[in-house]
């Protein structure tokens, strides 16, 4: 494994060559697929991008095919793809990952029942299908996958294989993946480089591997944002389904150093500041999601996702629906309500939980008692948060001298960063 790393102070395009010409392979390399982030991550694709398909032409590159890992996001457009890869000009043919569409994705067998249990402590008992979008095996003289790591609710930190599964897997296995991470549990999950949710992303990557046709190199990015933009701290190259892993351990040791804020004691608000990169609930959620490391938010606290440009929980209709159906519960009532709702979609029940934090719930009086408030300030309506079991606030009542208390925490760039309790890890 190679790699390059300036946390102290930060890389330049010098520096990316470098990497680089020292890791694509040195051959002919006419026909090339990228597998890249999508809109909802904030990295330096638009820099590195254009120096790999420099380097790449340089090595006889006709053919350039990109795909967006984008899971189950809504699809990316042409100048949002542009924009994302620094590509203006260039011809390629773009691919977003049609999740929903079964004639895109390839069935590569399935991790077991008891493999599954044993990785959510006996919550699912059930087959993990693995299926993935069939341009991961067809045949090119390379491919690339570009992903950038932070911490992440589901799997730890992002990047590395987390691009292949969930990001260009078929809705069931995204669904259960999710599901399976949400029994788990955010606080056993986010922040640890090793965990249960990553043992099934590596178990399933595995099958992938398999079958797979070309070579796959991986680049992991490591990055930080500030009032001038992006700034790369770390290039992490690795080879293979070994160098995956390895270029992942290493990227997320660096992330840990920049991604991750200690605080002295609980807080009882906190307010999310949600760049328009996310531009629904479903993405901003994260806002939520980072708060929730043990005794960060005090009991019964409030966490106020602030995002005026937010008019829906989910850009897919019917995801948007599914949301709206069951609103944003604990864990213990959502799977109440899965016991009266089978064939209920499990990525939107894991999203509503993850949003909704920790809780208890008695499926006899109907009371649910949850550790800690979720607040919209957005563009949704107070009827329609109350619908869904969410606070609201108008998004003029929200400012942020307001919030500089000592109770308080006031977040630009929300849900980019790990809050912890100092002590606890």
């Amino acid at each position: 494994m190679k790699y390059i790393e300036r946390l102290q102070d930060s890389l330049d395009r010098t520096d990316l060559l470098q990497l680089i010409r020292e890791t694509l392979p040195d051959r002919k390399l006419e026909k090339v697929l990228l597998i890249h982030p999508d809109y909802t991550r904030v990295d330096f694709s638009h820099l590195l991008v254009p120096i790999i398909h420099g380097e790449l032409k340089k090595r006889g590159l006709r053919t350039l095919h990109t795909l967006n890992a984008s899971g189950t996001h809504r699809a990316m457009s042409e100048q949002e793809i542009r924009k994302k890869l620094g590509l203006f000009e260039e011809e390629f043919v773009m691919f977003n990952h049609d999740y929903a569409n079964p004639n895109a994705l390839m069935n590569v067998g399935e991790l077991s029942a008891e493999f599954v249990s044993q990785k959510t402590m006996g919550d699912l008992q059930q087959p993990l299908p693995v299926t993935l979008n069939k341009l991961f095996f067809e045949k090119y003289d390379l491919i690339i996958v570009l992903s950038g790591t932070s911490p992440h609710e589901s799997t730890g930190f992002s990047g590395g294989l987390k691009s292949i599964i969930p990001g260009i897997a078929g809705p069931d296995v995204v669904g259960l993946f999710h599901w399976a991470a949400v029994l788990i549990g955010i606080p056993r999950l986010i922040g640890l480089v090793d965990n249960p949710a990553r043992d099934v992303i590596n178990e399933a990557s595995k099958m992938a591997f398999e079958k797979v046709r070309s070579p796959v190199i991986f680049y992991n990015m490591v990055y930080e944002e500030s009032s001038s933009g992006v700034l790369a701290k770390g290039l992490y190259f690795g080879e293979g389904y070994e160098g995956a892993l390895e270029a992942y351990r290493r990227a997320a040791e660096a992330s840990k150093k920049i991604h991750i804020v200690y605080i002295n004691r609980p807080v009882k608000r906190a307010v999310q500041v949600i760049d328009e990169n996310y531009d629904e609930i479903w993405t901003a959620g994260k806002g939520s999601y980072k708060l929730q490391r043990p005794g960060v938010i005090e009991p019964g606290g409030e966490i106020i996702i602030y995002a005026p440009h937010i008019k829906i929980f989910h850009s897919n209709k019917q995801m948007d629906q599914a949301i709206r159906q069951i609103g944003y519960h604990c864990k213990d009532y959502v799977k109440e309500f899965l016991k009266r709702h089978p064939n209920f979609d499990r990525n939107v029940a894991a999203h509503v939980i993850n949003v909704r934090g920790d809780g208890r719930y008695d499926p006899v009086t109907g009371k649910e008692e949850c550790l800690f408030n979720v607040t919209l300030a957005t563009g949704i309506s107070k009827e329609d948060c109350e619908a869904v079991s969410l606070g609201y606030r108008p998004c003029q009542s929200i400012r942020r001298e307001d919030f500089m208390d000592e109770d308080s925490l006031w977040i630009e760039h929300g849900g980019k960063f790990l809050y912890e309790l100092r002590g606890n890890n």
